[in-house]
């Protein structure tokens, strides 16, 4: 019988941040993954895992779209070399899809909101991002009960049979 290896976990394929919020604030439409601009300071404090795009939103400006509000800390042995930690970032798509994202942000009123921020398996720093319309309270409330309902469901049939 032949065994079967055990896959370890690759550390250039792995998420770094992830923006949880967003799930519950924004209606997606498509998602799109964009390579990012970096610095070297920049991956190797990606690397270490310690980034947050919680806040953050991107906006179409000079032809390009920008990731703006974006915390990636500042590397510890750096020195002078050093990143500033908030700075505006250049997202990395087709022009098509720029001109796809920036049409919905102007006509639709929609938004662009980074989703994921991960390295990918050539291990190369990439974000997955989507044209999303923010949602009302009252939509809020709907999909809690629509996940509420669900959850109860289950817990029926599972207790059912």
């Amino acid at each position: 019988m032949a065994q079967k290896k055990k896959k370890k976990s690759d550390p250039n394929n792995r998420v770094v941040a992830e923006n949880r919020k967003a799930r519950h604030d924004y209606e997606f439409g498509e998602v799109t993954e964009a390579g990012l601009q970096l610095t070297g300071t920049e991956v190797k404090s990606l690397r270490t895992g310690k980034a947050n795009i919680a806040e953050s939103y991107a906006s179409y400006e000079n032809g390009e779209i920008v990731l703006i509000n974006a915390h990636i800390p500042e590397y510890d042995q750096g020195n002078r070399f050093n990143h500033e930690p908030r700075r505006p970032r250049k997202l990395l798509l087709h022009k098509r899809e720029i001109a796809k994202m920036s049409q919905a942000v102007q006509r639709d009123g929609m938004t662009i909101v980074p989703l994921k921020l991960y390295f990918n398996d050539k291990g190369i720093a990439k974000l997955a991002v989507a044209v999303a319309r923010g949602k009302k309270n009252y939509d809020k409330r709907q999909d809690a009960k629509k996940r509420d309902w669900q959850r109860d469901k289950a817990r029926l049939m599972r207790d059912r049979g």
